[in-house]
């Protein structure tokens, strides 16, 4: 049997690289082993995991795959893919590339959202540079940040300014003139329409990208201190090249991968939470000619990522805790109805996936909860750990029925273990016996009354620990 120490960490990495796993999974994942097991969570295809098959859920509602205008559909395909793929780290790379260049379909549209993410799950492992160019020539981005309308003789600034101040350097490391010449830059690079499919009756007009070289400004420009004759791909290389661009996305790595920093606005003037860590993950991007996967390949094998420390300190997002709770009572494991009402309950906690509230993304942490939010995802979670008719809720309780008899400390310590592991703090473990004593001990029972009262007892005592702060760590 697995030791406790190496289920907990394996939930750790599970918790970060993906959306948390139910206990046969972690099981499973430590008999394979911690770097074999981060090995093939970086590299599924090397490993031969195979990416989650759209055919069945297409079959069930085709509305999901494609969307069209529809928001709640686009969202309910995305939840979908996070609940189920076998490639748990390419949707929480979506997730966080998501947060970064953080783009609504308020302005673009669902289906240039769709083509977005899957933008971010084909390239989010690689080198980041080749990420930005992706993302300079992404229709959804272009629209979002008005470049379709950055011309030769009629500049738009907002693409160049949030590429040097959210997507790359950060503020106080550019000018105004570097952000009017890398506006400059970019004029030409434009959304046009290209047909898609085998031609004839079924192909179909999409959004692409365009440049329309008459429309680019190709003259010199000083930009980062250089200069010359830039266009947009070579304002990215420059951008690779200054320092505050490595300082600047490791931090963002760290912050959705490692722990909670400030929000993005306050980096300028707030030092880091953990400069040794950081200084860590920035010589990988750099060294690795800022390979993301690499980088991430260090940091889920560092001391710091293992260190006990870290574990349960990052507030949950809304879509952690939903996903998470998702796998650990097995939903939607299949295409089911009310998939959208599951995808809409994002917006309700907070974090309305394919529509963040600004280009800044969402702020993290703590301020993920307040009152009104915490009953949601408390009343959320609870309504799901207390339905024993979920597969991964009767495998917590069949697993706890193994004894004949669980004294009141004995059931809580199991259903903590179970559902994380989970370590709370001495007063909230002596609240949660407290509770528990109230029935006396719970005993399995051999008629069906008695199993049902025993399925009372352990759902019961699940809902109050994912009630408690710890349940919100992660």
């Amino acid at each position: 049997m697995a030791e406790s120490k190496d289920i907990a960490l394996m939930a750790h990495l599970m918790r970060r690289a993906g959306f948390g796993a139910n206990r046969e999974e972690l099981e499973m994942r430590v008999a394979k082993g911690y770097e074999a097991t981060v090995e093939e969570l970086l590299d599924p295809d090397g490993h031969g995991i195979p990416d989650l098959d759209d055919r069945e859920i297409c079959r069930h509602n085709p509305g999901y795959v494609f969307p069209s205008g529809n928001q709640p559909n686009a969202m309910a395909y995305w939840i979908y893919k996070m609940i189920n793929s076998k490639r748990p780290v390419e949707e929480k790379i979506a997730l966080f590339w998501h947060q970064v260049f953080a783009t609504s379909f308020i302005k673009v549209g669902p289906p240039m959202m769709m083509d977005q993410i899957a933008m971010f799950r084909k390239y989010g492992f690689g080198s980041y540079r080749d990420l930005l160019l992706q993302v300079s020539t992404d229709p959804g981005m272009l629209k979002w940040l008005d470049n379709v309308e950055n011309h030769k003789d009629s500049g738009n600034e907002n693409w160049g300014r949030e590429l040097l101040e959210l997507f790359s350097m950060g503020q106080g490391n550019y000018t105004e003139e570097d952000v009017k010449e890398v506006s400059r830059a970019f004029t030409g690079w434009t959304v046009g329409q290209g047909a898609v499919g085998a031609g004839g009756a079924g192909a179909f007009l999409k959004n692409i990208f365009q440049y329309i070289p008459e429309d680019h400004d190709d003259g010199e420009k000083l930009i980062l201190g250089h200069r010359g004759r830039f266009n947009g791909e070579e304002v990215i290389d420059l951008i690779m090249k200054h320092p505050a661009t490595t300082r600047f996305v490791s931090r963002h790595i760290y912050n959705f991968f490692v722990g909670d920093e400030v929000q993005v606005p306050s980096w300028q003037d707030v030092a880091p939470a953990d400069p040794v860590a950081l200084n860590i993950i920035g010589e990988a991007f750099q060294s690795s000619n800022y390979d993301i996967r690499q980088t991430l390949r260090v940091i889920f094998n560092s001391d710091f990522f293992k260190d006990e420390k870290n574990w349960c300190t990052k507030v949950k997002s809304p879509v952690e805790l939903i996903i998470g709770t998702m796998k650990l009572v097995k939903h939607h494991q299949k295409p089911e109805p009310f998939l959208t009402e599951i995808a809409m309950e994002t917006e309700y906690q907070g974090q309305a996936i394919l529509g963040p509230p600004s280009v800044e993304g969402w702020h993290t942490g703590h301020e993920w909860i307040d009152s009104g939010l915490l009953v949601e995802r408390i009343n959320f979670v609870g309504d799901h750990v207390g339905n024993s008719a979920f597969p991964g809720v009767r495998s917590i309780i069949d697993r706890l029925a193994i004894q004949e008899e669980l004294s009141p400390e004995d059931l809580v310590d199991g259903c903590l273990d179970l559902v994380g592991p989970i370590k709370v703090a001495d007063q909230t473990r002596l609240e949660l016996i407290a509770h528990a004593e109230a029935n006396g001990p719970a005993k399995r029972g051999n008629t069906e009354a008695e199993k049902a009262a025993f399925t009372d007892r352990v759902t019961d005592v699940l809902r109050l620990i994912t009630a408690v702060r710890e349940y919100q760590l992660g």
